[in-house]
Parts: C-alpha cells; sequence; structure tokens
C-alpha cells in the first residue's frame, strides 16, 4: 500500500478515517512546520523524496503539476465531500486499495452524484 502525504487544506478527521482503513498518512503538519504555506510544487518534490503520493482537495493546481511533472509517487485529487467525510475516505481507499503502485498517477476521487 503506497504511503500518503496530505497537504495542508486536507481534511484531519479524513486523514484518521483513512488512517483507520490501514493506510499510512503523513500531513504536511507533521512532517515539518517548514512545510507550512509552501507552494504546491515544494509539497509535491517533499512527497517524492518521501515516496509518498500527494493527497489533496487542491485539484487545478495539482492536475497542473502532474501534466508538467509526470515523475512523482502518485497524486490523488478529491472533490471534498463536507456532508459524509467517511464516505470520502472510503471512496478515497476504494480507489487505491487495489492499485500496485501509484507512481506517476493521478487519481481523481469526486463525490457521488446527488
Amino acid at each position: 500500500m503506497a504511503g500518503l502525504y496530505a497537504d495542508e487544506q486536507f481534511p484531519r478527521v479524513v486523514v484518521e478515517l483513512l488512517r483507520a482503513l490501514g493506510h499510512d498518512v503523513l500531513t504536511v503538519q507533521e512532517a515539518s512546520n517548514a512545510n507550512l504555506g509552501i507552494p504546491d510544487e515544494d509539497v509535491l518534490a517533499f512527497a517524492v523524496t518521501k515516496e509518498r503520493a500527494v493527497l489533496t482537495l487542491n485539484r487545478i493546481d495539482f492536475i497542473r503539476l502532474h501534466a508538467s511533472q509526470p515523475n512523482h509517487a502518485g497524486i490523488i485529487v478529491c472533490k471534498d465531500d463536507q456532508q459524509d467525510r467517511q464516505r470520502m475516505a472510503t471512496r478515497i481507499s476504494e480507489a487505491i486499495s487495489n492499485v500496485e503502485t501509484l507512481r506517476g498517477m493521478l487519481v481523481r476521487v469526486n463525490r457521488p452524484s446527488q
């Protein structure tokens, strides 16, 4: 299972739910105070050095980074599901659990249709 790196705005409760599902998630806040407020390019670069896939709600910028810097450990862009955090964590887990490697992949996790 891939290690994940949750960016600064990613919901902490979803991180905890993913951990309960067995995922190895490191947050920006846990990694280092020096990582707070850094540009997205630096978030991705840090994740690459730790061989972790970025977990983010910042879809537009990280989709752009994936296109311009495809050599990464994975990028998971999510639509925020504020109505049901458990469902959000479950959808992320389902999207990545059966994947052998996330290296170079862009994974999109959307909210279910209303």
